[in-house]
């Protein structure tokens, strides 16, 4: 009988002594369940990270960028690449952090590459002070690309 796909497969790995102990402290501070738990999660982020680096399949992540928003016209270009990438950016939310500064979280799905373009052109605007594009591991339910309109 097949396992199912998701069953866990017992595997051994040889660590130097000096990486087991760093591993361990970081499954304590971060209060992972275990070292397997600890090892899953990093796993996942590489994979993730490999196929967002090496394909172009649908991905979800967010767009993290804390602004200037007195800059003249940054927030006027920020909304113009939301609209320009219609299909991709899902939605956005927007804190004043400060009397100048806003941190703006917008999410995002569709092909890696493109989701790193959108990034590139939203964080290299002038007023931009930092700016992140983080992908999930976990995808979003498929809402790339919107439906062709019908008028």
């Amino acid at each position: 009988m097949d396992s199912p796909k998701n069953a866990l497969k017992r595997i051994s790995i040889s660590l130097p002594e000096n990486l087991l102990y760093q591993l361990d402290n970081m499954v304590e501070e971060k209060s992972c369940d275990s070292r397997s738990q600890a090892i899953i999660d990093m796993i996942h982020q590489k994979i993730t990270q490999h196929r967002f680096d090496y394909g172009d399949e649908i991905m979800a992540g967010t767009i993290n960028i804390v602004f200037d928003h007195s800059t003249p016209n940054l927030q006027k270009s920020l909304a113009d690449i939301q609209h320009k990438y219609l299909d991709e950016v899902i939605s956005s939310l927007n804190v004043n952090l400060t009397q100048s500064q806003t941190l703006s979280v917008i999410l995002v799905q569709g092909p890696g590459r493109r989701l790193k373009k959108i990034a590139d052109e939203t964080t290299t605007l002038r007023g931009v002070i930092t700016g992140q594009l983080l992908m999930n591991s976990a995808i979003l339910p498929p809402v790339h690309p919107l439906p062709p309109l019908d008028y």
